[in-house]
């Protein structure tokens, strides 16, 4: 069972947490967009108020995937707008790759790829998952609050903390509310056995809805990640934010928020377009490349 909370009314927007939040990460946003649109934010499985499955079995890309289908599906959302932020940028990713593809009725209206990428490169593929692997059992040998005081003051938060030590304090807080269970099987389960974005170049090519993907200047995992994604999607736009780390969408709530209600707005008019194949030279940097 996913917990999920909701505000206002009009075209749906689902937003997908990341590893470090849960649905009350979501708050600027729905506080804002609940003034046009239907806003709805779950806690993803592991996470409370949701149900917390035993075993990393039942944690995976693909449980997250179809989870979000479920809530999709569940309330019966006409095409929503798709949020992900970080892990639940791929999860939202990977409903595009499934249910947004070319040849068939999409289920979104669009995608917002947020904070997405980290662990996607080749080079850091493997790091990646043997550090996902390392944090599992960090978390159930030393619990949430060391977690959060560690991996919650990484290189990509310490943005977050110098601009808004308030709204950084709450994110700890609430991290460290997290379930330990839940947490430490996410990262073994989903977080260390998630397939290398740079394999699936194909599929995320295929994806015909449009699609917003977010960046800060100064998340060093997610930013080549970003641009290869920019350069995939066909309808996709990329907004790079200056000076700003992984957790956008608290680090800088009004700026998020803008770019998001104007691509929400573009994308319900039409305008969001693919790219002019005139303005996509072929590019040394990928998007190919074997993880």
């Amino acid at each position: 069972k996913l917990h999920y909370e909701e505000a206002g009314s009009g075209t749906p927007i689902v937003f997908v947490h990341e590893f470090a939040g849960d649905w009350r990460s979501w708050e600027p946003q729905l506080r804002y967009f609940s003034r046009g649109y239907r806003c709805i934010a779950y806690s993803a499985r592991g996470y409370l108020p949701s149900d917390v499955p035993e075993g990393i079995e039942r944690y995976s890309q693909e449980h997250w995937r179809e989870d979000l289908r479920a809530v999709v599906d569940g309330l019966r959302l006409e095409q929503p707008h798709v949020v992900g932020l970080s892990m639940g940028a791929f999860a939202t990713l990977h409903f595009g790759i499934t249910y947004c593809a070319q040849g068939r009725p999409p289920k979104a209206r669009s995608l917002t790829l947020a904070g997405v990428g980290s662990g996607a490169h080749p080079a850091a593929y493997r790091g990646f998952q043997d550090s996902a692997r390392a944090n599992s059992e960090a978390i159930g040998r030393h619990g949430m609050a060391h977690f959060a005081a560690t991996y919650g003051h990484g290189a990509a938060r310490i943005q977050f903390r110098n601009k808004d030590p308030r709204g950084f304090a709450e994110f700890i807080k609430q991290l460290a509310e997290h379930s330990a269970a839940g947490s430490a099987n996410t990262m073994a389960g989903y977080q260390g056995r998630r397939p290398s974005l740079y394999g699936l170049t194909g599929e995320i090519s295929r994806i015909d809805v449009p699609v917003l993907i977010m960046t800060g200047d100064e998340d060093e995992p997610c930013i080549e990640a970003s641009v290869m994604l920019k350069r995939a999607i066909p309808k996709s736009g990329l907004a790079v934010l200056a000076k700003s780390g992984h957790g956008i969408n608290l680090e800088e709530p009004g700026l998020f928020n803008q770019l998001l209600d104007d691509f929400f707005h573009r994308a319900e008019a039409g305008s969001w377009s693919a790219r002019d194949p005139r303005a996509a030279p072929p590019s040394i940097w990928g998007p190919g490349g074997k993880p």
